[in-house]
Parts: structure tokens; sequence; C-alpha cells
């Protein structure tokens, strides 16, 4: 019986050989998948500017874009930077093997196909995929918007919202290639961007490998108060108190920061819980932190 759609993994299947497309198309439909043809690797490309797969078949030797050189551009899009890539080949030396690999492969199965190791390759690697990207979404919702890359730029995984607002800053590739030897220390931000309301930067975490760097997305409100305004419909001194009791501060800090008296500031406070509904501060805390994050 086939998968419900909503449970179907999306494969996309590339190769200039229509017998093999064929043969796939058949059993990977039979296995329950959603399946996506290609038969060039340019054709490839535009299928996944649309739609990303759950994982990808290549075909090594292909006229105009071979299998690697598809690898490589995949590993450049941001968007498709995890999807697990298996090669089909034919060409079973350790060079062309190792190639493979070093261009993002995750796996390899040769020519002529044995379609029951090809199923089984392939629920391994959806499988693995399927828990990294788990994990990838747990440091989202924990606020971690991380990527690795190479040293020369190109992103090699990346957490869901880090991928988003990596799309939205076309400096960041060269902001990584041009990272001195040796890097600077962790914590070093490498680039700081300011794009309407909104400030986004790039912090180098370390070096997890030999050529693998870990970096952490950082993106802020110029002026947050605003957005705690807009959100909880507060006049702009209680949307300034209600910031600053989200980062900690207690009621006298913030009447010397905004230099007004305690008692306004308790005021201030008082017409926070009125309109909000809220009745404590750390809830009120909370409210403003959760809201702050999701923009």
């Amino acid at each position: 019986m086939t998968a419900p759609a909503v449970n179907r993994k999306t494969i996309l299947v590339i190769d200039d050989d229509p017998a093999v497309l064929g043969l796939m198309d058949e059993k990977l439909a039979e296995g329950g998948y959603i399946v996506l043809l290609a038969q060039s690797g340019a054709a490839a490309l535009e299928v996944i500017s649309h739609t990303v797969p759950d994982l990808i078949l290549v075909d090594a030797l292909m006229p105009g874009m071979t299998g690697w050189d598809v690898c490589e551009a995949l590993r450049s899009n941001n968007r498709a930077a995890g999807v697990p890539i298996i090669f089909m080949t034919g060409l079973t030396e350790t060079e062309h093997v190792l190639r493979a690999f070093e261009a993002g492969a995750a796996d390899y199965v040769t020519k002529p196909l044995r379609l029951e190791e090809v199923m089984a390759r392939i629920g391994v690697r959806l499988e693995a995929a399927s828990r990294i990207r788990s994990a990838h979404g747990a440091l989202d919702r924990a606020g971690r918007y991380l990527f690795a890359t190479t040293r020369m730029g190109e992103v090699l995984w990346a957490t869901p919202q880090a991928s988003l607002i990596l799309d939205a800053i076309p400096q960041s590739q060269a902001a990584l290639k041009a990272l001195p030897t040796p890097l600077p220390p962790p914590g070093t931000v490498v680039l700081q961007q300011e794009s309407g309301d909104t400030s986004v930067s790039l912090t180098l975490v370390g070096a997890t490998g030999p050529d693998e760097l870990l970096l952490r997305v950082g993106k802020q409100a110029i002026f947050p108060e605003n957005i705690l305004r807009t959100k909880l419909n507060l006049s702009a001194r209680e949307a300034e108190v209600l910031l600053w009791i989200s980062r900690g501060k207690t009621s006298r800090d913030i009447a010397d920061i905004l230099e007004v008296s305690h008692r306004t500031v308790d005021k201030h406070i008082e017409q926070i819980y009125n309109k909000t509904g809220l009745s404590s501060r750390a809830a009120a805390a909370a409210t403003a932190s959760r809201l702050l994050q999701e923009n």
C-alpha cells in the first residue's frame, strides 16, 4: 500500500539514459516514494530551484554537466546543501569513488544497478538525513542558528533558520573566503550587516575539521522595542520598560537607564500587565523574549 503523500519522501533521479530513469521511476514508486526525473544536470538544477528533494540519485558520466559537476553545484546551494546524494556509476576505480565523496556524495552504487541494494542504501541515507534534520531543527528551536562551511565559503550544512538568513545575505561567502590564516579566535564577528530594522551577524565558532568551519548566524532587530510595541499594543515607553524587563533588569535599574522615577516605572509595568493580561514579571519577560526571538 502506498504511504500517505504527507509522509512520502521525494527522490530526484538524474541520468541521461531514459531506460535507467524508467527503471528507477517504477522501482521507487513501488517503494512508496515520490519520484522526480531529470535527464541532465541543467534540468536537475531547474527542478531543485522549485522543489528540494529528500535524496538525489545522480549518474556520474553525463554529457554537459557530469555527476561531479551537479554535486558541486548543489553544495553551493544553501537550500540543497543538506540533501544526501548517491552516485550511480560504472567507474569503480578508487580515484573516481574518492572524487565522488570529495564532491559531496554521501554514497555510491555501481552500474548495472542492483535494485535491492539501491533501495537499501536509499533507506539508510534517508534515515541518517532525517536524524540530522531533527538535530538541526532542535538547534533552531533553541535559538542556535548554525552552519558549517569550507574555507572557501561553500556551505556544508545549515540549520533551517540559518539557511533562510544566509539566502538573504549574499556577501556572506565573500566574507568567509576573506578569513585570514591562522583563523581569528572563536567569537570573532566576521560579517555585520544592517537591512532595514534588522541587524545580521556571522560569528566564528571555530574549526571543526581540516576544511570545516562552524559559524553562528545572529539576527536582531535594531529597535526591538518597536516589535514589542506593535505586537502587544503598548506605548513607546511601556515597550522600552518591557524590553529591559526581558533583559533581567530590576525596576530600579530601569528607572536609572530611562532616567525616570522608580514609581513611574512601576506604573508602566502595571499598564503592561493590564494591556497584555500578564500577571507577573517572569511571564512578561518570557513573552517579550519569545516575540523578539520569533522576529
